[in-house]
């Protein structure tokens, strides 16, 4: 028996080619579906949406915010495609109608029961090496958000209903909460 069996590698034509409905990231060349999300992380990622949307539109910023289901093309190539749960863009020539292509400035994550290590690991360290700039891990089940400032190589922790400072706009803070 062969001892290094050839792992199949997808590519975006394959998350297009999904049936109606399913959704999946793409990270280098290997497929993570996603469960549909809860009513909590929906309206954990509704507030934080509004909640920096009306700062952007407040301070006549250039960034734009989305929410998932919202293509990110990590890489510029087919084996890297990635649904944040927001994704906040501040170089306007990395997006089209089909998404992202490059790193967001910001990304934020809510944590699901499946999709823990997800988070914490696999796309932590596929943000940190494409050049996001800021990433969120908001989870819920701890009441906790863990913040990581990229160019400033630091990790910080938060409890929900502490102001989180943000990393990219300075005066800005989020309380988090359910």
């Amino acid at each position: 028996m062969d001892a290094l069996r050839k792992q199949e590698i997808f590519t975006i034509d394959d998350i297009y080619a999904l049936p109606e409905g399913e959704r999946a990231e793409l990270i280098d060349g290997k497929i993570y579906y996603m469960a549909p999300p809860s009513r909590t992380h929906q309206k954990i990622s509704g507030k934080l949406y509004q909640t920096i949307a009306n700062y952007i539109d407040g301070k006549g910023g250039k960034c734009e915010i989305y929410a998932a289901p919202f293509a990110v093309f990590l890489n510029n190539d087919n084996i890297n495609y990635m649904e944040p749960d927001i994704s906040v863009i501040c170089d306007l020539s990395k997006i089209d109608d089909k998404g992202c292509h490059g790193a967001p400035d910001w990304v934020i994550e809510i944590v699901s029961p499946g999709s823990k290590p997800m988070d914490y690991f696999t796309k932590l360290f596929k943000y940190r090496t494409v050049g996001v700039r800021e990433y969120w891990i908001v989870d819920s089940a701890k009441e906790m958000v863990v913040v990581y400032r990229f160019e400033k190589e630091t990790m910080e922790e938060y409890s929900f209903g502490e102001d989180v400072p943000v990393g990219i706009y300075e005066g800005f803070s989020i309380k988090v909460v359910v």
